[in-house]
């Protein structure tokens, strides 16, 4: 009797800690855009837009391209776990992935609860955690690769061209930042792919010093991962990287589409402008990645309207822009875990109730 009345108010407490962050939440923002739409006049640029099939058309093809990187990331959970996750699994942990990325700064990430969401989907702990540290392998390599290719196919000088010092700061903030992320790609690929014991004897050796020793259990227990998942990778034939890889680019690219489908849909006189439009969506996701607000809230929204500024005929629309691209590719998480987490925590107690049960 206990037992349960201690179950119940873990489940409560947990349903509470998850969901009045997220009420507050879209409250504050509620008030934060209904506060700038006010000043901005968002109300009057909003009623000159005439909503034809066109533009509609064309906010439903946004929706799409979101719908395509989650397809892309669901996809590439089924891969990595050898189709172990159906297509119904897979989603849901994307979902709560993202979920958590919303709620938790973006310089932390969502995916550090990952391999406890593909655990109560089935996969061992051990497995889900060298599967996690794979994804977060393939999503900085996609970076490593794609910027070099947006910088080279996109007409000197237009990549940060806004005017005003904000280009030349924002140019040496993506390059300081992306220069962290091949950095840290290299330490993932020779701890991952080369040479895994050697980075966790290095790791060992360097946090032996004093000032760094109080980190040395988690450092090791980073190695341990990286030498797991080499383990599990190892004689992956070619194919698997290909489907893995391709479904990272697939997530990423349809990301970045949303806001292409935008202007299409606001801005028709910016249609040849469509692949810079796309080149600074790359730069807008590099600098989000060092965010220290859940999500990104708050500076995704200035960045969007400072660095696509020039494109846009007026700041109002700019900002109405901004709002659509937020709720397509950021608010919806906070719905959809509102929505998921209640039941995935409901089941997670009932399968821990009953495995403690059996065991007994």
């Amino acid at each position: 009797m206990a037992e349960n009345s201690i179950d119940k108010s873990k489940t409560g407490f947990s349903l509470w800690k998850v969901l009045l962050p997220v009420g507050i939440g879209l409250g504050v923002v509620a008030w934060m855009f209904w506060k700038d739409a006010k000043s901005h006049d968002v109300g009057a640029e909003l009623s000159a837009i005439s909503f034809t099939p066109y533009v509609i058309g064309c906010i439903a093809l946004a929706w799409l391209f979101m719908l395509g990187r989650d397809f892309g990331l669901s996809w590439r959970f089924r891969a990595l776990t050898d189709r172990d996750l159906t297509w119904g699994q897979a989603i849901r942990v994307n979902c709560l992935c993202e979920f958590t990325s919303a709620i938790t700064p973006t310089a932390v990430g969502g995916s550090s609860l990952g391999m406890i969401f593909l655990n109560r989907e089935g996969i061992e702990i051990g497995r889900a955690t060298t599967l996690m540290l794979t994804t977060l392998f393939l999503d900085e390599l996609f970076f490593v690769v794609s910027c070099p290719l947006v910088v080279l196919f996109t007409p000197a000088g237009e990549l940060f061209a806004t005017g005003g010092g904000f280009g030349t700061g924002l140019e040496v903030t993506f390059w300081l930042i992306y220069s962290g992320i091949v950095l840290w790609t290299l330490f993932l690929f020779l701890g991952i792919i080369v040479w895994p014991s050697g980075i966790r004897r290095a790791l060992k050796a360097l946090f032996s010093i004093g000032f760094l020793r109080r980190w040395q259990p988690q450092v090791i227990a980073m190695g341990d991962n990286m030498a797991a998942t080499s383990a599990s990778l190892r004689g992956k034939p070619l194919s698997f990287w290909l489907e893995i890889f391709g479904g990272t680019a697939l997530s990423w690219s349809s990301r970045y589409l949303v806001v292409n489908a935008l202007f299409l849909a606001f801005v028709p006189s910016a249609d040849g402008q469509q692949w810079l439009i796309f080149a600074r969506q790359l730069v807008v996701w590099v600098v989000l990645m060092v965010s220290p607000t859940p999500g990104g809230a708050g500076l995704s929204e200035w960045l969007f309207t400072e660095f696509y500024g020039a494109l846009i005929p007026t700041a109002a629309l700019a900002l109405l822009m901004a709002i659509c691209w937020r709720i397509i590719s950021y608010y919806v998480y906070l719905v959809i875990g509102a929505i998921l987490v209640p039941g995935w925590l409901k089941n997670s107690f009932t399968k821990k109730k009953k495995s403690n049960k059996n065991e007994k």
